[in-house]
This record gives C-alpha cells, structure tokens and sequence, in this order.
C-alpha cells in the first residue's frame, strides 16, 4: 500500500508557476540595479515572506522604500500574462489520474491563497481529481509548520504518519517531515538546486514517480 493519502503542493508541483515568479522579481531586482541569485529566492519558496523577504532584501540593497501595493499587482499583471500559456507541469495529469483508479483520496496543500490555488485549478481543469484543498488561512501556521498538512489529514479523517507529501521546496519538505509524514520530492528548475537529503525518494520528473506509485501497489512493491 502506498499511503492512505497522498498531499500535493501546488506551486511548482501542479503548475511551474514559481519561475515565472522568480523572473518577475529578478525583473524588479534587475530595474534597480540588483542580482536575486536563486540560491538566495529559494529560501521564501513553499513558505511565505515569513521566512525570508525579497522585499526586505531590496529595499537593504537600495535603502529605499518602494510602493509595494503598486509594484506586487504590476508584477502580478507580469506574472499571470506569463502563467496564460502554461499547462500543468508534465506527467502531472497522468499520475493524478492513476491515484484515482487506485482509489486513494488526495489533496493540496498550499500555503498560497485559495483565490490563486482554486483559480488555476478551475483553470486547468483539475479541481476535480482532489477531495481538499487547504491553502493559507486554513490552518495557524503555513509551511515550514506543519500545521497545513495537519489539516489535510483531518479533513481526509487519516492518520497524519500514513500520509505521502509530494513537495518541490525545503519549506515543504520541513514542514512536511515535521508531521511525521513520509515525502518524495519532485524539484523544478527553481529548486533543482536544493538539498533534499531529508526526503524519502527524489525524482527528476512525474513521469518516473508514476512509475514508483505503480511498483508501490504491484503485487513485488
């Protein structure tokens, strides 16, 4: 048996939208004069402000204060012009429709807002494939607190130790880990770079982790 669920993130698992949000703040880095080296983005990746804030660094770097109401929505306007034209990331479709012939409930878990998590999955189509959708506001803490995961598990009425998260980011996979849940990690090109030692598997695409799903639930996995 696999698990009793299986937990998706949403950004850059479902949809590669973190690299068109990356390039839109190398973007404003780059209008005044600045670097955003992904060693150093990552750290807010999977999390919120929280853990590590672009707009802080900026603002450090500059020592100006910007109108950040009127930057986040022209950056935003940048951002979903890019995300029009994107699809989900490849394999994606495919895995979640074999969790449903198998009969294992799953959901998202983001800490992004529903209004940006529900949109895009309206969007592409794929809302229906999950039984919950908990985003930021549903829980205390968002990730790296595990309180999110938490709450997926409860709502899916499973133990959280019986659960498999399927993460991209550290802030994901502490969080993750600290409910005591198994993780497999599926990095992008904005988190390709990041040390997973602390994952369960890792796989370079959700081609191959179709295939450890199905070998997980043959009668040798």
């Amino acid at each position: 048996m696999l698990a009793s669920a299986v937990l998706f993130d949403f950004d850059g698992i479902l949809v590669d939208t973190e690299w068109e949000i990356y390039q839109a703040w190398l973007e404003t880095f780059r209008e005044h004069g600045h670097d955003l080296p992904l060693s150093l983005y990552t750290r807010c990746i999977g999390s919120d402000f929280d853990a590590w804030s672009p707009k802080l660094h900026l603002e450090e770097l500059t020592r100006l204060n910007f109108d950040w109401i009127q930057m986040d929505e022209r950056r935003q306007i940048r951002i979903r012009s890019a995300l029009a034209k994107h699809g989900p990331i490849d394999g994606v479709v495919a895995v979640l429709k074999l969790l449903r012939e198998i009969g294992i409930p799953i959901a998202v878990v983001s800490s992004s807002s529903h209004h940006w998590v529900d949109g895009w999955l309206e969007k592409l189509e794929l809302i229906d494939f999950f039984q919950e959708i908990v985003c930021k506001g549903d829980a205390p803490k968002i990730k790296p607190a595990p309180d999110l995961f938490f709450e997926a598990a409860r709502r899916l009425k499973v133990n959280a130790a019986d659960c498999l998260v399927i993460e991209d980011s550290l802030n994901g996979l502490n969080s993750a880990k600290a409910a005591g849940m198994m993780a497999w990690m599926v990095p992008n090109r904005v988190t390709a770079g990041l040390d997973f030692t602390n994952a369960d598997r890792v796989f370079s695409s959700f081609l191959e982790l179709g295939q450890a799903i199905r070998a997980c639930q043959s009668p040798l996995g």
